[in-house]
């Protein structure tokens, strides 16, 4: 680290805990910030707050979980971005390459159309996203004397346009009436329907996905040399390479699963990563998930503050992250690494 990296992270760290508190204050019931302060010390075993029984159900009951999978989702979608960035040797490379959120947004289209309950479209979105990754892997797999990496990346490509077409389908067949409004309002992202059970499922699952990148981030590194280099390492490249698929997949699947899908936030919260960390994964996969995390809940609190009704968060992430990405583009000294 330079330094000045230190005391961007730091930077960061305050940001986070900042953006988590305002969260917590900022809505159509705002909370001061010493009344959640007491709240908490209550909630974790201190004296009694004292306080109208209306604040605590606010904070502990809608706010909590809210705030809790912002930090959940943001965490896994950055992660797993710089996980496949990493993994492909490039910049321009999210979360939904091998089709993971077509995947996640048929099976919950199709859970929607079927007039499932909402944690059978969760499930049913899981699913669908770790399915199509593995047909993914199972074409790229099946295809031999070309680069894998690049066969993957057009597998995941063909499979994406051809589960986009099936939503497409899916949304022309719906009643315009109740089917079609709920599917359309899944597929820009929300979170304003969480709840603690979601969190009970898809926290594991998401805690699950970033072990083996946590685990194996020091041979992660070695994937950004070719896979001859790295096999003269001695690093086995098809393992490490499946170990992070299946990985950032699980994360990936499960974020959408609750959150719906929500661009942008793989794509450009590695970007500012770098430019405090480097290239060295060790270090760019946790300051990743800290940006991620806080990224996600301030555009959260944006959502659901800026307007009368609530915005869709795949909407907020495109408006923050598209000029955020082209400034960071255009002032780059050098390359993405």
């Amino acid at each position: 680290m330079t330094a000045r990296q230190p005391l961007m992270l730091l930077a960061a760290v305050a940001g986070l805990l900042g953006m988590v508190a305002l969260a917590f204050s900022i809505g159509r019931y705002p909370v001061a910030f010493p009344d959640l302060l007491r709240v908490l010390w209550s909630w974790m075993g201190g004296a009694p707050h004292g306080l109208d029984p209306t604040v605590e159900t606010v904070l502990l009951q809608i706010r909590g979980p809210r705030v809790i999978a912002a930090l959940l989702v943001g965490a896994a979608l950055a992660a797993a971005g710089a996980a496949y960035q990493n993994l492909f040797r490039n910049p321009l490379v999210s979360p939904d390459i091998l089709g993971v959120s077509a995947g996640a947004a048929v099976g919950a289209v199709l859970g929607i159309f079927l007039s499932l309950g909402i944690v059978a479209i969760q499930s049913m979105a899981l699913a669908g996203g770790l399915a199509a990754v593995a047909m993914v892997y199972v074409v790229a797999r099946a295809v031999r004397g070309h680069d894998p990496l690049l066969v993957l990346v057009l597998a995941g490509v063909v499979l994406g346009s051809l589960l986009g077409a099936f939503v497409a389908l899916m949304k022309y067949l719906a009643d315009p009436y109740n089917q079609l409004p709920a599917i359309t309002f899944w597929l820009l992202g929300s979170l304003a329907s969480v709840d603690p059970r979601d969190l009970w499922v898809a926290g594991p699952l998401m805690l699950a996905g970033l072990l083996p990148l946590w685990l194996l981030r020091w041979r992660i590194n070695v994937l950004s040399l070719d896979d001859e280099e790295a096999r003269a390492l001695g690093v086995p490249t098809v393992r490490i390479r499946l170990a992070v698929i299946v990985g950032a997949t699980l994360m990936t699947s499960a974020a959408v699963a609750i959150s719906g899908v929500i661009g942008w936030i793989g794509l450009v919260i590695p970007h500012f990563a770098r430019l405090i960390t480097g290239p060295d994964f060790s270090r760019l996969l946790p300051v990743s998930v800290l940006l991620g995390a806080g990224f996600l809940v301030a555009v959260d609190t944006l959502a659901r503050s800026i307007a009368n009704i609530e915005v869709p968060l795949g909407v907020l992430t495109a408006f923050i992250g598209t000029p955020l990405f082209l400034w960071q583009l255009t002032t780059a000294r050098r390359g993405w690494q």
